[in-house]
């Protein structure tokens, strides 16, 4: 015949053993305790600490049997968290009835703390990590206003150098224009001049005309009578 009494009293030792200050006996008939069950330390300052306390009550034919439990509020998990925490220990239960099992249920409990904080600097690296990359792409963006910027200035300064050169070739025609329909005096006379010059060479390159004196003898000879007004 199994005595219940003296497997609940042999866990009850062990357990304030391992658990030297979160384990607390509230009561010896039954059994009732709880144990405060806290996440390993990471090392970092900044990772969050996870706790939980677990309540249990031994039944008369425990471990035979399911203790009573329960997770209460004086750890910082929601209220979410401790419903996870209750269905993992009622699957636990059920797989490990017949023999002492609260050391399990402590340790399964803090490694579902364990995996929370886990989670937590997963979360916070994925968002250091979109931080980044969304402080990269706006560098990449004013990085590229900025050359964006510079290549209009070099393509506006290019423009303006052949549009000054076009300009000064118009204003050299215009110029050019002006002066030869504006000539002044001097250069009116001389340019008559020249053609005076050039009538008279031509003149002197073709045949001389002859004219006939005699017929102008005879023209004296008439009598021409004038009309007295």
């Amino acid at each position: 015949m199994t005595d219940y009494k003296e497997e609940q009293t042999n866990e009850i030792a062990a357990l304030q053993s391992i658990y030297p200050d979160e384990f607390t006996v509230l009561s010896e008939d039954p059994y009732c305790f709880h144990v405060t069950v806290c996440s390993e330390d990471t090392g970092n300052e900044e990772d969050e600490t996870y706790s939980a306390t677990l309540q249990f009550t031994y039944t008369p034919t425990y471990p035979d049997e399911a203790p009573i439990f329960e997770v209460t509020d004086d750890g910082n998990v929601g209220e979410e968290d401790q419903e996870k925490i209750t269905e993992l220990l009622q699957q636990q239960i059920e797989e490990n009835l017949g023999m002492a099992m609260v050391f399990i249920l402590v340790s399964e409990t803090q490694q579902f703390l364990n995996n929370k904080v886990d989670e937590d600097k997963k979360i916070q690296e994925e968002v250091k990590l979109q931080e980044e990359e969304q402080e990269n792409q706006k560098r990449e963006e004013e990085e590229l206003k900025i050359k964006g910027k510079l290549m209009t200035i070099e393509s506006f300064l290019i423009w303006k150098e052949s549009f000054d050169k076009e300009r000064l070739i118009a204003r050299e025609k215009k110029m050019a224009a002006t002066q030869s329909q504006k000539l002044s005096g001097k250069e009116l006379f001389e340019r008559d001049h020249n053609l005076v010059d050039s009538d008279m060479a031509l003149l002197d390159e073709t045949d001389r005309v002859e004219v006939d004196e005699s017929l102008f003898q005879e023209m004296e000879d008439l009598d021409l009578d004038v009309e007295e007004d």
